[in-house]
């Protein structure tokens, strides 16, 4: 017998605003992806010092899934998926990592960049942050699939692999970023369905 899940939150970050369902808790008015993600981590109060290290793919990742699960007591284990997709990858640190190689000032190409050369890292950090074991997978479509998230999500749901499950589109290039990131279990306001995440994406 098949579950009905729905949608317990959603985050959206794009365009120098942070959205929790639907109200504006985040608007800066900077120039720069950089600026703009360091002053939402302090906006947000997040006090976790390795975030100025991480990449920024998995800044975005990070300050929304804290946006989601920072409420949430860090002292135990969640049954907490993570399911994320993108159209870049790593790109953005993928041509840093190149630049290290090309340039004949490093003989050797820094750690600190090689390690994010691949997408799912962001899952990483906030794994280790929120004590998540479950499932984790991060796929690489051309645009926002709800139909294929939606499916998944719900596969993991109905076959009790976890008991929530954080997904969604985490995607930086350059300047061009977003993300949009919701929790699905079986209690929640919106319902689970293709349409409404699709409804919500495009708010």
């Amino acid at each position: 017998m098949k579950t009905n899940f729905h949608i317990e939150s959603y985050c959206s970050i794009k365009e120098n605003k942070v959205i929790l369902n639907g109200d504006l808790i985040v608007k800066i008015d900077v120039k720069t992806y950089s600026e703009f993600i360091k002053h939402a981590y302090k906006a947000i109060d997040i006090k976790y010092p390795k975030f100025f290290k991480m990449d920024n793919l998995s800044k975005l990742a990070f300050v929304a899934a804290e946006v989601l699960l920072g409420k949430e007591p860090t002292n135990e284990n969640k049954n907490i998926a993570i399911v994320f997709s993108n159209k870049a990858s790593s790109l953005d640190t993928d041509r840093m990592h190149q630049e290290t190689i090309n340039s004949p000032e490093y003989y050797y190409p820094s750690p600190a960049i090689f390690v994010y050369t691949l997408p799912n890292i962001c899952m990483g950090e906030i794994s280790i942050k929120h004590k998540l074991l479950t499932e984790n997978s991060f796929f690489i479509f051309n645009h926002f699939n709800a139909y294929y998230l939606h499916a998944y999500t719900n596969s993991l749901l109905q076959n009790k692999k976890t008991e929530k499950v954080l997904c969604g589109w985490i995607n930086y290039d350059g300047e061009d970023y977003e993300a949009f990131v919701y929790l699905v279990s079986q209690k929640g306001y919106w319902q689970h369905t293709t349409e409404e995440i699709t409804r919500l994406y495009t708010i």
